[in-house]
């Protein structure tokens, strides 16, 4: 399996991506019952079309097999330093061995990097951790995030 991890626009790989978002969503969502997956396409594209959005795929053979999406921007605490903070990132099952993931990660730190991001956050759901993974890139652990649904 030869992977080829790319940066691409939003606009060509939409439609594409639709089936490994409903995957994603089927395997990490919380609250399915009550909160439904209904990606606003708009507020994307215009975040895009602003600098803001930045996508990185993998690919075999041509078939988008993962993706990582981060949005890029000045932090309020240090207006002097681009953030890239993940939106979603993604491997379908098939490809979560071996080092697709971490391929894919490189890849888009060298980007981003090459943009002048400063920072790069990453985050993991605690019932889908791949913390590990990131330590062993020199990620380290920063916070801890709570939620709770409110109903609506």
């Amino acid at each position: 399996m030869t992977l080829k991890y790319q940066q691409e626009f939003l606009s060509n790989v939409e439609l594409e991506c639709q089936s490994l978002i409903e995957q994603h969503w089927e395997d990490i969502a919380l609250n399915k019952d009550a909160i439904k997956l209904n990606p606003d396409w708009e507020a994307y594209h215009s975040l895009e079309e602003s600098g803001g959005l930045k996508v990185f795929t993998a690919r075999e053979s041509g078939l988008l097999v993962g993706y990582f999406v981060v949005i890029v921007g000045y932090h309020l605490h240090y207006k002097d330093h681009l953030f890239a903070s993940n939106d979603i990132i993604y491997l379908h099952k098939d490809y979560r061995k071996g080092f697709a993931g971490i391929k894919l990660i490189k890849f888009a730190e060298a980007c981003l990097k090459e943009d002048g991001v400063s920072v790069l956050t990453i985050n993991t759901k605690l019932h889908m951790p791949f913390g590990k993974l990131l330590q062993r890139l020199k990620f380290k652990p920063i916070e801890e995030t709570y939620s709770k649904y409110l109903g609506g």
